[in-house]
């Protein structure tokens, strides 16, 4: 009895020394580090936070301690940075300090800081040179890119008149569809809209996008180093991610067997003669390890992050038919049924370059923004942000900034347009981030949201089973991504 007592007593001690510690510690680097809860040792700000809706809770946050704050996820020390100044003062003004990459557990349980996404330094500034460049030389931007976009929806096209106006989940057919586009680049050519292997790489790309969105992803963010050792959908995600890995390594074994160093036919065949020729440079990036992980970066990038904008598109469209109506209007009037939209035809129509930029800032896609992390001891307004600090730039507070947006909670076009019904800029536009690690896809991903977009509402009407009124368009979940909820629509042919 007495035994159990002390181990109590002892216990109690411990846990109150940890935690003055805790308040200690912050209150050492109180007026350096920004404003922010204190944290409990191990949980952090666990009990201050609704991993079900981390987003939100974070842009409360803001609210009692300002644009800049700092909490704690588990034993993670995160700077966020709330509306358009703070991450433009960042990303931008000071985009060297900033420009290194921090953690997002569940894909550096693959990654491990290797690719072009989530490495840092010298091996990130190479790996993304090297990749904007070989995006280039095969088409990106260019008129090549263009025609093999208008090929691919011709295929979507076709797939959807197969339906006959049926009622049909679209998460498939578009994320086939684009992710096609980025196939053609990195491994040369499309899939079939069939192939078994095709779907099942799909569905484990949508898992595990999925899975950094949910309330358990946003758990395995800060407590990784323990629950990666238990059962639980982590182990599904990590096995999702995987056999992605496992695929692009088959590719890659494949091409090596084939290669004509004198004339590459995709991004794998390009890196392999970049390996070739610095095969004796010791401090070289360019390494089997590297290039099986930025093929997974530019696959998973390129597949579902535009199928997925286009699938809260058509949501929006049909909650809203007055939109649709004038799209198709525009689309009839500049483009016309007999001939397949072209990318330039953007410049002469404002309203569905309009449409097209509010689905992209209503839906969000990556609310908090990929990791940043400071390169060096970095002054930050009036803080002090040691080198390492991680650091949120919340890229949904600028899309919803009340500065740039009004009632940002509203689904308007109206809003990229000026009186003369012209297209008009906003600097707060900022889906695919700012500074030096901004999406380096923008310019595949505007070009393929603009010809899909427009040659499906050429050909079809969009119709869902419900009235405009009774749709829900509130996210089913919003983490790292923001996902729409699962739902049904029919295509009919125009």
């Amino acid at each position: 009895m007495l035994a159990s007592g002390l181990l109590l007593v002892a216990l109690l001690a411990c846990l109150s020394v940890m935690v003055l510690m805790s308040v200690w510690r912050q209150r050492k680097l109180g007026g350096k580090l920004p404003p922010g809860p204190t944290p409990l040792p191990f949980i952090g700000n666990y009990l201050q936070l609704d991993t079900e809706q981390m987003y939100t809770c974070l842009m409360k946050l803001s609210k009692r301690y300002g644009p800049v704050f700092t909490v704690h996820l588990g034993t993670r020390r995160v700077v966020v940075l709330c509306g358009y100044d703070a991450v433009k003062e960042a990303l931008v003004d000071q985009a060297e300090e900033f420009s290194g990459r921090g953690e997002n557990a569940t894909f550096d349980w693959l990654f491990k800081g290797y690719g072009v996404v989530f490495s840092n330094g010298e091996r990130a500034k190479q790996l993304r040179r090297f990749s904007i460049t070989t995006l280039r030389d095969f088409g990106v931007g260019k008129r090549g890119i263009q025609e093999r976009i208008q090929e691919e929806a011709g295929f979507l096209i076709q797939a959807f008149r197969d339906t006959c106006g049926a009622f049909i989940d679209p998460t498939f057919y578009l994320s086939r569809t684009v992710s096609n586009v980025i196939s053609s680049i990195v491994f040369g050519d499309r899939f079939d809209y069939e192939d078994k292997e095709f779907l099942s790489l799909l569905r484990m790309m949508l898992g595990s996008f999925q899975f950094t969105a949910t309330s358990t992803g946003q758990l395995y963010e800060m407590f990784y180093s323990v629950m990666k050792h238990l059962p639980g959908p982590q182990q599904q995600a990590f096995k999702e991610l995987q056999g992605l890995e496992d695929f692009v390594a088959r590719k890659v074994e494949q091409n090596q067997r084939t290669l004509d160093p004198n004339s590459p036919r995709h991004f794998i065949d390009s890196f392999l003669i970049r390996m070739k020729e610095e095969k004796n440079n010791p401090n070289t990036e360019f390494f089997m390890k590297n290039l099986v992980m930025t093929t997974v970066n530019l696959f998973f990038a390129g597949t579902e992050t535009v199928s997925t904008t286009l699938r809260y598109g058509f949501l929006m469209l049909m909650k809203h038919p007055e939109v649709e109506a004038k799209l198709h209007e525009e689309i009839d009037r500049v483009i016309g049924r007999n001939r397949q939209p072209k990318f330039e035809d953007r410049a002469k129509m404002p309203y569905t370059e309009a449409v097209i930029h509010e689905i992209q800032r209503f839906g969000d896609m990556i609310p908090m923004g990929v990791s940043r992390r400071v390169i060096k001891d970095t002054k930050f307004r009036d803080f002090f942000l040691p080198k390492g600090t991680e650091v949120f730039p919340m890229l949904g507070s600028v899309l919803r900034d009340n500065k740039f947006f009004s009632n940002p909670e509203d689904f308007n076009p109206q809003r990229f347009l000026d009186d003369k019904g012209q297209f008009k800029k906003s600097d707060a536009f900022v889906p695919f981030s700012i500074g030096k690690r901004y999406c380096f896809g923008e310019g595949l991903a505007r070009m393929e949201l603009f010809l899909f977009l427009t040659t499906i509402l050429q050909n079809f009407c969009l119709k869902s089973p419900q009235a405009p009124q009774d749709i829900d368009v509130s996210p089913k979940h919003v983490g790292f991504a923001t996902i729409p909820k699962t739902y049904t629509m029919s295509f009919l042919a125009r």
